[in-house]
């Protein structure tokens, strides 16, 4: 079987593959419409993020048996046409669910404790004690939309902070020991931390938008580990800027292209909104980094190698 590698990732994805008797071709730089041209002759793509594997693509990928996409997210790729064309999608929220609990956790406790401002004040001679008091994890309810490999993971970091953890989410019965799943009604009433561990889908899209921040009954803090087109980026700055919304930590954003490679490689002017949260000092904000460190790196290739030695040995 031939593999087409797409994206370069940990080099041990194409060393077991090849142990396994797999033929590795790689191609991290010819266009979309190249690699259709050739994509009959092989049996299996790797890719990240490189471009969408929409229906002409996967059209024209004749032999194609298996998708195996290093990420959490089947997004980029036509799902429904796959697998109706008898093709496998494998992906491998396994290899990135510790980076993103402890990534959310990190901008949590930096935004309460005020770190990036801090830090940048100190750094330019600065010294404000009072300015930057902090606020305490303790006696806090987080709540969690999304209970799956992410959202279960970033509740687990959370024990020991002696808080009380709410999960919601459309599956039924995946509460655990490190959070109760309520209803959507319990969860609004009660929750003063919103993390946001869903995949980007049609019920997702645009969730995040000021009816449902204003249905809180408390103010809140938001961290959004998830997809950026989850949240409409101007109700979050109308919230920020009322303190319906305490701050936000946001690892992504709505403006990020297919790939999640680039935010700025458009020529379109900067929106509004998001010049206003690269200067709120209520803000943390990172590059889709949650689930980028170097163990995740390798733990995304081995989890999508097991899945193909799985399925096809």
């Amino acid at each position: 079987m031939k593999v087409l590698h797409l994206d370069i990732n940990h080099p041990l994805i194409i060393e077991q593959l090849q142990d396994l008797g797999f033929v590795n071709e790689e191609d991290y730089t010819s266009s979309k419409e190249e690699v259709i041209a050739k994509i009959a002759n092989y049996d299996g793509i790797i890719i990240r993020s490189r471009f969408k594997l929409n229906k002409d693509f996967l059209s024209a990928a004749k032999n194609l048996k298996f998708i195996g996409r290093l990420g959490a997210g089947l997004e980029n790729i036509d799902v429904e046409f796959a697998v109706a064309q008898g093709i496998q999608l494998f992906s491998a929220p396994e290899g990135n669910r510790n980076a993103v609990g402890e990534h959310a956790l990190g901008m949590l406790l930096s935004l309460f404790n005020k770190l990036n401002k801090a830090d940048h004040e100190v750094r330019n001679g600065k010294w404000l004690r009072e300015e930057n008091r902090g606020v305490e994890l303790e006696g806090k309810t987080v709540g969690i939309i999304g209970y799956g490999n992410m959202g279960k993971s970033f509740a687990k970091k959370l024990q020991g902070f002696d808080v009380e953890v709410l999960c919601y989410d459309i599956k039924e019965n995946v509460g655990d020991q490190f959070a109760k799943q309520v209803s959507l009604a319990e969860f609004k009433n009660r929750v003063e931390v919103l993390s946001l561990h869903t995949p980007l889908t049609p019920l997702t899209q645009n969730m995040v938008d000021r009816e449902f921040i204003n249905s809180f009954k408390n103010n809140f803090w938001f961290i959004n580990t998830g997809r950026g087109q989850s949240v409409i980026t101007t109700d979050l700055v109308e919230a920020l800027k009322s303190g319906k919304i305490l701050g936000a930590g946001l690892d992504v954003l709505e403006y990020e292209k297919t790939s999640f490679e680039n935010l700025f490689s458009s020529k379109d002017a900067m929106p509004e909104a998001f010049q206003y949260l690269i200067k709120a000092e209520n803000v943390l904000l990172s590059p889709h980094v949650a689930g980028w460190t170097v163990e995740s790196k390798r733990k995304l290739a081995q989890v999508i190698v097991d899945k193909i030695k799985a399925n096809f040995q």
